[in-house]
């Protein structure tokens, strides 16, 4: 039987309740039988954002999947140095898993239209199934525009595979200017996670704003 993995990226920064029902949602829709969560060592997109330091950001996300048979967390990205591009992580699991795997790569809508920019794109649209996170009535990037990077082929099936998530607006920057003024993240993340940043006093230091990671 042909396994079918979700694979999903992230700076996790923290893990979130918006990263955990956008993926259960994916792998209901596309029956996957797992969905490995992928912390970002270096994202090629945010090379200068300042992150928190591995070994939270992995514990928050293991707490976060903890006794849901549904995921697992995977530090492939953590222990290869330089920038974490998806070609060589979704190589590395098709090595692992074999040819005949089916791998789904997750993102949300805001990163399809950035598509063309990433590292091998055309090599990586033939060895896994991109899949988009859209919220209802989100707004996706022209067929020319996706066709002119990867061809129109794969560009169709860029676009068939956008699929419908619940709209639930989390952010992680959000979430760290919430605990940096003192203010409830209950609700918006795991209680354990919630739990283990009071714990630890991360984000307390400081109110930081990159761009909301996924």
């Amino acid at each position: 039987m042909t396994q079918r993995i979700g694979l999903y990226g992230g700076s996790f920064d923290p893990i979130h309740l918006g990263h955990l029902i956008s993926a259960q949602a994916i792998a209901e829709q596309l029956d996957l039988y797992r969905v490995i969560l992928l912390p970002a060592a270096i994202p090629p997109h945010k090379q200068t954002v300042r992150l928190s330091a591995p070994e939270h950001r992995l514990a928050m996300l293991r707490l976060a999947i903890e006794d849901d048979p549904l995921f697992e967390v995977s530090e492939v990205e953590l222990r290869r140095p330089g920038p974490s591009y998806t070609f060589d992580t979704v190589s590395h699991f098709r090595g692992q898993l074999g040819a005949d795997a089916a791998l789904f790569w997750i993102i949300g809508a805001d990163s399809l239209p950035d598509l063309p920019g990433w590292y091998r794109i055309k090599d990586l649209v033939s060895v896994v199934s991109i899949v988009t996170a859209c919220r209802p009535g989100a707004s996706l990037p022209k067929l020319s525009d996706l066709a002119s990077a990867v061809g129109d082929e794969h560009a169709a099936a860029l676009l068939a595979q956008c699929l419908e998530t619940p709209q639930i607006d989390i952010s992680a920057t959000d979430i760290r200017c919430r605990v940096a003024a003192g203010r409830s993240v209950r609700y918006l993340v795991p209680d354990r996670v919630a739990a283990y940043l009071e714990m630890k006093g991360l984000y307390e230091d400081s109110s930081r704003s990159e761009p909301n990671q996924r």
